[in-house]
């Protein structure tokens, strides 16, 4: 570690605020929009597995649908592909919420599930986007997918809380059509922020020595691959600590543990989020991922063996201060990875690797802890990460910057430098 930076330097960036409270808003009701379907769809069906089998259609969706929604968002900008985004998952929502509360048949749910899964804006990709176009090459990067870190978790820790509210005091629809609500509120005010969206990149004129730019995708960049399979990792420790520490309540018989144990592990996230962003690393982030993952791993392997709330606790506090730096770095490796015409793309993957980890790790969890004993839930998270660790080892060289590669290696890369920079509302 060289010296320390300040969140106050990263906030006082020209236009930050502009994009970052309706970034905020529009990324809450991200965090409702599973807990809402799920307690709406038990709630009229009477089945925590059709709600379960429904919110998963939604996240799986979403997984698949959003790196084509963040590669649209590169290629016309983040308002053309937000407002009519916002607009369809909100009708969407809505449909859902009807054809729930009115007994409508089950296929339905799942049709009007996919779609609002598939239409769920990427705000937290577009805005972290956002932060790599104003910063550049600047040292508050690591601050800024810090920041970003601690935002998500923030998120993830008062939306159910909000959502759960709403559906059990209000009305079981309340969430979900609040989740509807804010997205379309949220989503146009971050969209109507068009001077701190990134500028779009097109491909150069013809006819002047030089063939048409090819236009990069995410996906076809090595190292965002590897980070999707490290990604999915940290998924599958969302996902299995969820179940599995609700099942662990249980068999205590004190289901209220579990909203305390889960608030230990988002604890040990946003703290170490914390202290991570405000550092600038001397180590290379690659070496820093590996460090930071083996660290994951390790922790996440010794969940299983925990009896007692307290070891737990204490367990789920390490493995949450292993998660922020490895999203952070993964994070920030992108920018150095993928051309600035096709970041949104490469967070969104990310984001998405994330959600589909973490809907795989829910189903398997659960088979798990039926079909077992009690706690074994937890090796879901173990062989997720271990998976993953061995994935990052194996292809580490695939995470060395653009700059640093061969150019006989930088297939993907080609002709990016004919493309030319506007600014598109």
């Amino acid at each position: 570690m060289a010296s320390t930076v300040t969140y106050g330097q990263l906030l006082r960036t020209p236009g930050a605020w502009t994009f970052l409270l309706p970034g905020f808003t529009a990324r809450q009701p991200f965090a409702m929009l599973t807990i809402s379907i799920v307690l709406l769809v038990q709630h009229t069906t009477g089945s925590y597995g059709t709600a379960g089998a429904v919110a998963a259609a939604t996240g799986v969706s979403m997984a698949l649908c959003a790196p084509y929604g963040g590669r649209l968002a590169d290629r016309y900008g983040q308002r053309a592909v937000l407002v009519p985004g916002v607009v369809l998952h909100t009708l969407s929502g809505l449909t859902l919420t009807a054809l729930a509360l009115t007994g409508a048949p089950l296929w339905t749910l799942f049709t009007a599930a996919v779609l609002t899964g598939a239409s769920t804006p990427q705000v937290g990709p577009m805005v972290r986007a956002r932060w790599a176009a104003k910063l550049q090459d600047s040292p508050l990067m690591p601050t800024a997918a810090a920041f970003e870190s601690v935002t998500d978790e923030l998120t993830f820790v008062f939306g159910p809380l909000l959502a759960t509210a709403l559906c059990t005091a209000v009305d079981p629809a309340a969430g979900l059509v609040t989740e509807a609500a804010l997205t379309l509120l949220g989503g146009l005010l971050f969209a109507a922020q068009k001077s701190t969206q990134p500028s779009v990149v097109t491909d150069g004129p013809l006819g002047d020595g030089h063939a048409r730019a090819e236009r990069v995708s995410a996906l076809g960049v090595p190292g965002v691959r590897v980070l999707i399979v490290a990604f999915l990792g940290i998924g599958a420790v969302f996902g299995g600590m969820q179940v599995s520490l609700a099942a662990f309540s249980e068999s205590t018989g004190n289901p209220g543990l579990n909203g305390v144990l889960y608030g230990v592990f988002a604890a040990g996230n946003m703290l170490s989020g914390l202290v991570c962003g405000a550092v600038t690393w001397r180590m290379a982030p690659q070496r820093r991922l590996l460090a930071g993952y083996a660290a994951l791993a390790v922790t996440a392997s010794g969940l299983w063996t925990a009896e007692s709330a307290l070891t737990l606790a204490g367990l789920g506090l390490l493995v949450g201060m292993c998660i922020a730096p490895a999203l952070i770095t993964g994070y920030t490796l992108v920018d150095g990875l993928v051309p600035a015409g096709a970041r949104t793309e490469a967070f969104t993957w990310l984001t998405g690797a994330v959600a589909l980890g973490q809907a795989t790790a829910v189903s398997v969890a659960g088979q798990l802890e039926d079909r077992l004993w009690d706690g074994a839930g937890f090796l879901v998270p173990m062989g997720g990460t271990l998976l993953a660790l061995a994935t990052l080892v194996a292809l580490r060289s695939r995470l060395a910057p653009a700059a640093t590669i061969p150019p006989e290696s930088r297939t993907v890369a080609r002709g990016v430098g004919h493309r030319v920079p506007v600014t598109v509302d």
